[in-house]
């Protein structure tokens, strides 16, 4: 599957994931790049929302440029399987090696802004992630080693305890809480 009969097959859980849904699909009909950060207005992302076996912890990251815990992911970088793309992230950025794909479906999808930043001494544009989540399943007990130049802790936190762990406003009253909801159904 391409991702955008993915897109098309996902069932959006609320307004927020229609409309985000809507706007992706327009833009992949575009004809636009938007597998890598050439596009500087807009490029997809991929995230995992990692559990324990039991969804009762979630991993999270602290995220050196947004100064917060938040989940793990990254860029699109051309790969068109986001799902691999999630998980590829999972490992390079928790070194987790057992972490799987509870479903290669969509779990979540969102568009995010990101604001203008340095990255590696280069100004990057103010911008928006194209993001599709993974439902990721990964054992606590594991060990778990940091990417520096990305991250610089990494931690189990409650359902709860991970949308009060983030700073970001949006992923506290919006994001983290939809997919902890979605654990429970």
């Amino acid at each position: 599957m391409s991702p955008i009969d993915d897109i098309r097959r996902y069932t959006p859980t609320n307004e927020q994931e229609e409309r985000d849904r809507l706007v992706m699909l327009s833009l992949l009909q575009s004809g636009q790049e938007l597998f890598s950060r050439d596009n500087a207005i807009a490029h997809f992302t991929a995230s995992a929302w990692i559990t324990s076996p039991d969804r009762q912890l979630v991993l999270m990251c602290y995220h050196n440029l947004y100064d917060s815990w938040s989940w793990l992911g990254g860029h699109a970088d051309g790969d068109h399987d986001l799902a691999a793309v999630a998980l590829r992230e999972v490992r390079e950025e928790s070194g987790l090696a057992h972490a799987r794909l509870v479903s290669p479906d969509i779990y979540s999808l969102e568009i995010l802004t990101v604001d203008g930043h340095v990255k590696k001494g280069q100004y990057v544009s103010s911008h928006l992630h194209l993001n599709l989540t993974y439902l990721v399943e990964a054992d606590p007990r594991e060990a778990l080693s940091t990417k520096p130049d990305e991250n610089s802790g990494l931690g189990w936190f409650t359902r709860e305890g991970a949308i009060a762990a983030s700073t970001e406003p949006w992923f506290r009253e919006r994001i983290y809480p939809k997919l902890n909801a979605k654990l429970d159904g």
